[in-house]
């Protein structure tokens, strides 16, 4: 996919004009970004918005998540265990401290 991100007021007028004339092309749109299918005709508005916007449009290619084979399994167990802590307040580090679970800052070091 491609994501469509407006830096300007001028760059999002033309985005939104863009998804909303271009549908097809329209994965999702988020307000100031867009992600726009890979296709050709999707990277030509995408361009074509860099080229009338410069600086204010920035594009770049992503790729979807999969949980499964892009993130550890001590995370993903993690992320479980966290979501079902008895109190809603209690913060993530406050929850690992003296678990097997992933330390937040070990964590934000770790690349994917």
């Amino acid at each position: 996919m491609l994501l469509v991100a407006t830096h300007s007021q001028a760059a999002r007028q033309s985005l939104r004009n863009v998804c909303s004339t271009h549908e097809d092309c329209v994965v999702r749109r988020f307000g100031r970004a867009a992600l726009l299918a890979e296709t050709e005709l999707a990277a030509f508005h995408a361009l074509r918005l860099r080229e009338k916007h410069t600086g204010d449009v920035q594009v770049e290619r992503t790729a979807p998540l999969n949980e499964f084979s892009d993130v550890p399994e001590s995370v993903r167990d993690a992320a479980t265990a966290y979501e079902s802590r008895d109190a809603a307040s209690t913060p993530y580090a406050k929850f690992a401290a003296g678990t097997d679970l992933p330390d937040p800052e070990s964590m934000a070091d770790e690349k994917l």
